[in-house]
């Protein structure tokens, strides 16, 4: 069983889907971005930075929501989340994973102006496509929840983002997506401004 510490809302709710999506099991804890220092001992111990999601693996943690998504990939292909063998597809799916972590994630940081222009062009990337790489993939959960996120606190206009609005309501479809939305939100959403 994996120890899961996540922060309700923030980038480990991608995580939290995936670990959905795979059916594996896991233990959550929850951290509070607003309040560190009440951060359990041992989860600074393993993971001086702090960062969440965090996720333990037999007593070594693994950060970085790209990672862990790519390893729980990995770990249960029967769940299909990465286009194993098709190597284009493959380059494509880290492709949008760097793009949403280098690009998108850190977009609202430098205002409202310049996320609405980089959700734009990441709306012009993804397109009509049901998903962000052929078919269903880890890609797609990195983006949604930056987009769930964006959509929450800045405001998403179908009109502007047609494609990102359509992905967003066909990742709401999904069983894991829907399941983790409604964990979280009874945890409470605990996240900076």
């Amino acid at each position: 069983m994996y120890t899961f510490y996540h922060a309700p809302g923030s980038s480990s709710m991608a995580v939290h889907i995936a670990l959905h999506e795979v059916g594996a099991p896991f233990e959550g804890r929850v951290i509070s971005l607003l309040d560190r220092d009440r951060d359990p001992p041992e989860f600074r111990t393993m993971n001086p930075e702090g960062k969440v999601p965090t996720l333990v693996i037999d007593g070594r943690p693994l950060t970085e929501v790209a990672a862990i998504l790519y390893y729980l990939a990995r770990t249960y292909p029967g769940a299909s989340l990465f286009p194993f063998g098709d190597i284009e597809a493959e380059a494509q799916v880290i492709s949008w994973m760097s793009f949403i972590a280098s690009t998108v994630h850190p977009a609202r940081r430098q205002g409202l102006d310049h996320a609405q222009a980089v959700y734009r062009l990441a709306d012009q990337r993804l397109g009509p496509n049901t998903w962000a790489v052929g078919d269903y993939s880890i890609a797609d959960i990195h983006l949604f929840r930056l987009f769930w996120r964006f959509r929450g606190s800045l405001g998403a206009d179908p009109t502007v983002f047609p494609n990102l609005c359509a992905h967003y309501d066909r990742m709401m479809e999904r069983l894991a997506v829907r399941k983790t939305c409604e964990v979280e939100a009874a945890l409470g959403y605990n996240l900076p401004a």
